[in-house]
């Protein structure tokens, strides 16, 4: 399959006329291009669901320990309030993507617009973890309807390469950069409100796509969309929520007959899903883009990068406040150069790549990302925040840059006919990195604080047994415990608690930097040969 990399980044649709809009071109069906000008206008409205979307997967890690406190989860509720959200819109991305082929990507925006805002409402007031977990659930459901909607119409508002790659790059820019912003915003509203503000404030965010999508964002539609396999949809499904689960209770509950069986049922069904795929005429999602060489290492290094900074953040987050002590907010401005770096590496990179072949540029930011965890996992943590703080600088300038590239060159990789299969494929990449980053690392930091907590003697005695329970359960437990007990025993019970804690954050670390260096190494042989952009 050839390479249109060096030509035009990503790939420019195949334009046809309309009947409706003579001399206009047209991509991906009935759509009528914006007048220069009205296409950035379309571009910042469209950056409110990505915001919102990527805000959403990280805002809640620092509300967590305001969620223990108030609605006391166990340890595997805590997990599935951050991972319900990630797991069901990674699941509906691609099937969304093709609903909204057939209804108008525009339309499946503003319906998923408003039903986030109202599903958001809804959760903000949660009774109990159940509640909150279930409208997590449901918010991913409508999330789903946004995210393929986004990069499908950034497409065919900008028919210009140069024009359009620069809009791209703000796109993943505003992704990641949303993800590093969810816990500054998040610890702003925990500290001056309470945790379901969070939740709340998605209705105002919501607001402007809702009054001026329909003006200045066009609509575009595929004319001949092939059949929606409702079955595949099904199995997609059944594929991630068994995995993710598997995944977690092997972790926290080490290897047993349940955990077992629920992670094989997960990837018998994903099995039985690429061998439906293979066969429709029309598949939810082409595998045979996975032939492609450089299409699939770019996937592998998009998600990758995303399954770091994610998983960074969740142990980051919990130790800034939990074991520094720090507010909300004083956590989340501590992140604030980490956000710039993020968006300024994403940014700068885009004419690096007419000086550099893109895979280097790639895998210099894996590279980085794994220089990150290198600090983390051999690092002291005893002095204070300010190597962990560094740690995620180094970390979010390499994300930065490679996410960019990577996800440029996904749909730079395939035919202009590909391209909408590719851009659905793509935004999946950046869930499923969201989702196995909490899910894999948060599951192992969990088993691990659980496994290598002792509790001083004379702290059962002194504390109730539900407060007990909770300290074996969570580090944000044991905190809450330590404030209800005499001072010797609560500096004993504090030292305990993150002793164990960093030994989980010295293995995840440690984990996360293998699989770092190996995707740098990965990416820097398969994708040595993509020439520069032009």
């Amino acid at each position: 399959m050839g390479n249109s990399f060096a030509s035009s980044t990503p790939v420019t649709p195949t334009f046809t006329q309309s009947p409706a809009a003579p001399g206009r071109p047209v991509a991906g069906g009935s759509f009528r291009a914006p007048k220069r000008g009205q296409d950035w206008l379309a571009l910042a409205l469209l950056m409110f669901p990505v915001l919102l979307v990527a805000v959403d997967n990280t805002a809640l890690t620092f509300a967590l320990p305001a969620i223990a406190g108030s609605l006391e989860p166990t340890g595997v509720q805590l997990l599935w309030i951050v991972d319900a959200y990630p797991l069901v819109l990674a699941g509906l991305l691609v099937a969304m993507g093709s609903f909204g082929d057939r209804i108008g990507r525009r339309r499946l925006l503003l319906i998923g617009s408003f039903g986030f805002a109202a599903v958001s409402a809804a959760t903000a007031f949660a009774p109990s973890a159940e509640w909150l977990i279930t409208g997590r659930a449901a918010l991913g459901f409508f999330g789903a309807m946004l995210m393929p909607s986004t990069l499908s119409l950034i497409r065919n508002i900008f028919p210009d390469p140069n024009r359009r790659r620069l809009a791209i790059a703000i796109w993943a820019a505003g992704f990641s950069g949303g993800a590093a912003l969810g816990p500054i915003f998040g610890g702003w509203l925990v500290e001056h409100f309470w945790w379901g503000a969070i939740l709340l404030v998605a209705v105002p965010i919501m607001l402007p796509i809702l009054a001026l999508g329909p003006v200045l964002i066009p609509e575009s539609r595929d004319p001949r969309p092939g059949t929606v396999d409702v079955a595949s949809i099904a199995l997609s499904l059944l594929t991630m929520v068994p995995l993710v689960y598997g995944i977690k209770a092997l972790a926290t509950e080490g290897f047993g007959a349940v955990p077992a069986a629920v992670t094989g049922l997960g990837l018998l069904m994903g099995y039985a899903f690429v061998r439906r795929q293979k066969r429709l005429r029309s598949p939810l999602l082409d595998m045979s883009l996975f032939g492609n060489r450089i299409f699939s290492t770019a996937i592998t290094a998009n998600v990758l990068a995303l399954f770091s900074f994610n998983g960074f953040i969740l142990f980051l987050a919990q130790h800034l406040q939990l074991l520094e002590g720090r507010r909300p907010t004083e956590a989340g401005i501590s992140m604030i150069p980490a956000l710039l770096a993020t968006v300024v590496a994403g940014l700068l990179v885009v004419p690096l790549v007419r000086r550099v072949r893109p895979g280097f540029v790639v895998a210099g930011g894996l590279s980085l990302s794994a220089t990150g965890y290198f600090i983390v996992a051999f690092g002291d943590h005893s002095g204070g925040p300010a190597l962990l703080l560094g740690a995620l600088l180094v970390l979010a300038l390499g994300v930065g840059a490679a996410e960019t590239i990577s996800n440029d060159m996904i749909l730079g990789s395939v035919p202009p006919e590909k391209s909408g299969a590719a851009a659905a494929i793509s935004e999946t990449g950046y869930e499923i990195g969201s989702l196995l980053g909490t899910a894999i690392l948060g599951s192992i930091l969990t088993a691990s604080y659980q496994r290598n907590l002792v509790l001083p003697e004379g702290v059962s005695a002194a504390g109730t047994g539900e407060g007990t329970a909770q300290a074996r359960e969570t580090l944000a437990g044991a905190m809450e415990l330590a404030h209800t007990l005499p001072a010797p025993l609560a500096d004993a019970l504090t030292s305990a608690a993150r002793a164990a804690f960093e030994s989980g954050v010295h293995m995840t670390a440690s984990i996360a930097l293998v699989l770092m260096a190996g995707a740098a190494a990965l990416v820097a042989v398969v994708l040595r040969g993509v020439p520069k952009a032009t």
